[in-house]
């Protein structure tokens, strides 16, 4: 099997990842008898689903085709974070001289910052290696998996072939980056996750395509990594399916990294120029614009990982865009097979995968009946600032028919916020109308993805907004954004009459 790109360079890091998460000279184990489990696909979904039936005594085979760990470690996740912590370096060192430090010309070493990254995926590989898993008492199968029927799945590997027996099995493929039907696009070589994360040489003009999260975080690292950066996006402004007030900071906070946004664009085709450089033209609020840059980066959706698994031999329904079809137990059309993770979700996280595979092994081995739908699930935009939701928009509630009550703090009244000169985000929960039941929040600020937590854990909970006033939190913090929403939902108990029986009880008790 060829290398995978994401190991380009292959330097000392790239070469310990790969013996870690792909081993040359893996050899598959011989199969013994019928497994209780065949996991297909080593992400997230995979991981956890080998790794905690195997833990409670199943026996488990894993196969994966490429690299151990997925997206997530290989091209996801881990290495734009690393990416993105230098960037957040580099923009603090140039805007320093406004906490009254002065540090000079930030000055941005690109191949030491994708070393670093390279070095630290590396070092967090080994919690993913086929050797752990195997110490783990699973089955670490490398090679092509494909159902032969309904129990059987071949795995075609680098010495030959071989059948795996199984009474349940779990698709956990995941998804890769898709290609929008952009004219000229196939003509052209364009960046996506799986190669972004291989350049030595910082771009000194790139172009991201999708200001969804994945675009947003990349164009505003990469800006800050010292590239001259053009955002395209069909849709108005940045990440369109965020709260528009929460977006509107972020794209605020972009544009002043440098970032150049063209929006609303329209007529948009790329195609090669002399020198191996890409030219894009588009129109964007009625401008034509006509850019030459040196790499570009699509960031357009996703799409799931189906092909080549046998899916019709084994009886499972799948569509080539939604992937897997699952009903709320995540088990397919055959009863005896299930599926986590991107492959089958629109929460396409890890955090989500994870859950979920924890649900495919109570679902798949000890007949338990637990929903997805059931799952709170957060996520996180690692933008600067950041932003995190759980739960509903209020868009979602309007649609839904869900009359709500929303509450906002603004960070330009907490005073951690201010002292840290991070002023420009703000907390906002929604209620049932009425009550303090939470059904959605959005946070937008330097540590939205940390803070979102502590909402979520209300939600799964079942505890009630005006309860968070009652939790003591550390002064200062940006956290008492929180406790402060839960005091504005009981201001709101505090009615015209109640007023005025407190009134009248405490000239009473003068």
């Amino acid at each position: 099997m060829p290398r995978s790109e994401a190991l380009s360079p292959f330097d000392i890091h790239n070469q310990l990842l790969e013996e870690r998460v792909h081993p040359p000279d893996w050899a598959n184990p011989t199969p013994d008898g019928r497994y209780n489990l065949v996991v297909i696909g080593a992400g997230t979904a995979g991981l956890v689903t080998a790794a905690g039936a195997a833990g409670l005594g199943a026996k488990v085979a894993l196969v994966e085709r490429e690299l151990m760990g997925g997206d997530c470690l290989n091209v996801g996740c881990v290495p734009s974070k690393a990416l993105i912590a230098s960037a957040r370096a580099a923009r603090s060192a140039r805007n320093s001289n406004l906490w009254g430090v002065a540090t000079g010309n930030a000055e941005v070493d690109f191949p030491g910052v994708m070393e670093r990254m390279r070095k630290l995926r590396a070092g967090i590989s080994h919690v993913d290696s086929a050797a752990r898993f195997r110490e783990l008492g699973v089955d670490v199968f490398l090679g092509q998996a494909k159902f032969t029927d309904s129990s059987h799945v071949q795995v075609d590997g680098q010495h030959g072939s071989q059948s795996l027996h199984f009474k349940k099995a779990a698709i956990c493929t995941g998804a890769r980056a898709a290609a929008p039907p952009i004219p000229g696009l196939s003509d052209v070589e364009y960046l996506t996750n799986e190669t972004l994360f291989s350049l030595t040489e910082l771009p000194q003009r790139l172009a991201v395509i999708g200001a969804g999260p994945i675009g947003c975080e990349m164009a505003q690292t990469f800006a800050n990594l010292g590239s001259e950066v053009l955002l395209v996006e069909a849709a108005h402004g940045v990440l369109p399916k965020e709260d528009p007030d929460a977006a509107a900071i972020v794209q605020e906070s972009m544009t002043a990294d440098g970032v150049q946004l063209l929006c609303c664009g329209r007529e948009l085709q790329v195609c090669s120029t002399d020198g191996g450089r890409i030219r894009l033209t588009v129109d964007s609020h009625g401008k034509s614009y006509s850019e030459t840059v040196d790499q570009l980066l699509v960031a357009v959706g996703r799409k799931p990982n189906v092909e080549g698994l046998g899916l019709e031999a084994a009886d499972v329904e799948f569509d080539e865009r939604k992937g897997v079809t699952v009903d709320d137990h995540l088990r397919t059309t055959n009863s005896s097979i299930f599926a986590a993770g991107d492959v089958c979700s629109k929460f396409q996280f890890t955090h989500a995968a994870d859950f979920m595979a924890r649900i495919v092994i109570g679902n798949s081995l000890f007949m338990g009946r637990s929903k997805a739908t059931a799952l709170t699930i957060p996520w996180a935009t690692y933008t600067s600032p950041e932003i995190a939701h759980v739960g509903l928009y209020s868009s979602d509630a309007k649609e839904q028919g869900i009359e709500i009550d929303t509450y906002t703090q603004q960070f330009d009244e907490l005073d951690r916020a201010i002292l840290e000169g991070h002023t420009e985000g703000f907390a906002r929960v929604h209620t049932l109308a009425g009550k303090d039941t939470i059904v959605g929040a959005t946070i937008v600020a330097p540590h939205a993805g940390d803070l979102i937590s502590e909402v979520t854990l209300a939600m799964t909970t079942r505890v009630g907004l005006g309860k968070l006033a009652n939790v003591i939190h550390p002064y200062p913090t940006q956290a008492e954004g929180l406790r402060k929403l839960g005091d504005q939902y009981n201001k709101t108990r505090l009615t015209p009459l109640v007023k005025w029986f407190m009134g009248l009880w405490l000239s009473w008790t003068r």
